[in-house]
């Protein structure tokens, strides 16, 4: 199906409507800020758009249908994390991060543990993401290279060129784009959720095909790994630039907690859609190979024109998280790193638009180096240096605000990323981000206790 002329024209014309959606509207970007966060205009709806365009990919559609395949309504695990992170989001930090009139994640850490610390943050932080490009950018090339038949290198190539045209509209473009991609994502999943539903012969169909354990359990894959995963969610959210980035673009703290609010509403219900794909294609075709579980669902239930929308709309999704993160590193890199020292004679807008090109460009090189095998292998490492670096930092000193936990927070933001990558170059049983969040409170609680001796011993006599 993929080659008849149907289903090009439907894939060519979703893509080409999303490039020009991208490049729409340029004329008002004038400044930095404007690009970085939309000039803090930002409705409720585009916070959200923005938030799920990067927060949604792959791993919400195709990845979820694939767990579903293996193990059933545990599968629920990443969409429901998601949706519970944006809860706490909303609820507990939207309203300060927001009222802090910040554009990077770093300069709040600089207001409480320095500026040496700031700069650790970002390029800890920036690392993070861009490993995570790497990643996605050899995702984006695998549905190229599987739709058409292409080299996987030139499939990275014009994946790595959507995510840079993606990225180009900056903040503003990521929340308009964010919110066509959602609706794509939602009719797709909604359509093929619904046909698999009824082609299943409802709920009773499924109970009665299925055992209630594994299948209908929340836990069916273990309750390690449930947690595991929601606690990794709530870690990545709270500790992405680009998630935060959304946030500080709201037109005022209303906005900011609703725009969290509305994306903790709407990225659960697509776990379950993908949910029934997944029981589906288990129950009908046992043998496929479990990733194909989704795409297989597409081809041959529905009519070439939507196949064809579809696939474009699991490209986009994949892609737009690439541009996300881009567009997360290199804002970060630009304000708390490089600050205006590279290209000094373009202005503004340009220099950060270069900055992104430089970093997509990087993580091309480094993917076609014959390293993607390690890439994937490494890819665990970009959570755990987000996660380690900033999250307790970022929660502590919203939370605490008048502690003061100075050098605490600043060894934290050394040490703990450096016990990640140890922790991923020896393995063992503990994971790097576990490890690294480990190291990372326990800095804080022996700082924290220390202060706490200080101020009982009182004054020398």
């Amino acid at each position: 199906m993929s080659h008849q002329p149907t289903f090009l024209l439907a894939f060519s014309l979703t893509l080409v409507v999303m490039v020009v959606l991208a490049f729409s509207g340029q004329k008002k970007i004038r400044d930095g800020v404007q690009f970085s966060l939309g000039g803090r205009q930002f409705g409720a709806w585009h916070v959200s758009g923005a938030i799920t365009g990067t927060l949604v990919g792959g791993a919400s559609t195709i990845g979820t249908a694939q767990l579903a395949f293996l193990y059933g309504l545990s599968a629920w695990w990443f969409t429901l994390g998601a949706g519970l992170a944006c809860l706490f989001l909303g609820l507990f930090l939207a309203v300060p991060l927001r009222r802090a009139q910040l554009e990077t994640i770093p300069q709040l850490i600089e207001r409480h543990y320095g500026g040496r610390a700031r700069v650790a943050a970002s390029l800890f932080s920036a690392t993070g993401m861009f490993i995570q490009i790497v990643a996605q950018l050899l995702a984006c090339g695998a549905i190229l290279a599987a739709l058409f038949g292409l080299s996987l290198e030139l499939s990275a190539l014009l994946a790595s060129l959507l995510v840079v045209t993606f990225a180009y509209g900056g903040m503003k473009g990521a929340g308009r784009l964010g919110l066509v991609k959602l609706f794509l994502i939602y009719l797709t999943m909604a359509v093929a959720g619904i046909m698999a539903y009824h082609h299943g012969d409802g709920w009773s169909g499924y109970r009665q095909f299925f055992a209630n354990d594994p299948w209908f359990n929340l836990l069916g894959y273990g309750v390690q790994a449930g947690t595991s995963d929601l606690v990794s969610m709530l870690v990545g959210v709270i500790s992405t630039q680009t998630y935060l980035q959304a946030v500080f673009s709201a037109r005022n703290e209303t906005t900011a907690r609703s725009g969290a609010l509305l994306s903790a509403v709407l990225i659960p219900p697509l776990g379950l859609l993908g949910i029934m794909v997944g029981l589906f294609m288990r129950r009908q075709f046992p043998e496929i190979e479990s990733a194909l579980a989704l795409p297989q669902f597409i081809l041959q239930h529905f009519p070439a024109w939507f196949a064809g929308l579809s696939f474009a709309t699991l490209l986009i999704a994949a892609v737009a998280t690439s541009a996300g993160l881009a567009l997360g590193a290199a804002t970060t890199l630009r304000v708390d790193v490089i600050r205006g020292r590279l290209w000094p004679g373009l202005p503004d807008v340009a220099q950060r638009r270069l900055e992104i090109l430089a970093l997509v460009c990087g993580a091309f090189g480094l993917l076609m180096a014959n390293m993607g095998s390690a890439i994937m292998q490494w890819s665990f490492l970009s959570m755990g240096l987000r996660g380690a670096t900033l999250f307790f930092p970022v929660l502590l000193a919203i939370i605490l605000p008048q502690r003061d936990l100075h050098g605490a927070g600043k060894w934290s933001i050394y040490l703990a990323p450096s016990c990640v990558v140890a922790m991923g170059g020896v393995g063992g049983w503990l994971s790097p981000l576990y490890a690294g969040l480990s190291c990372s409170i326990a800095i804080f609680v022996v700082g924290l206790l220390m202060k706490q001796g200080r101020s009982s011993a009182g004054p020398s006599q």
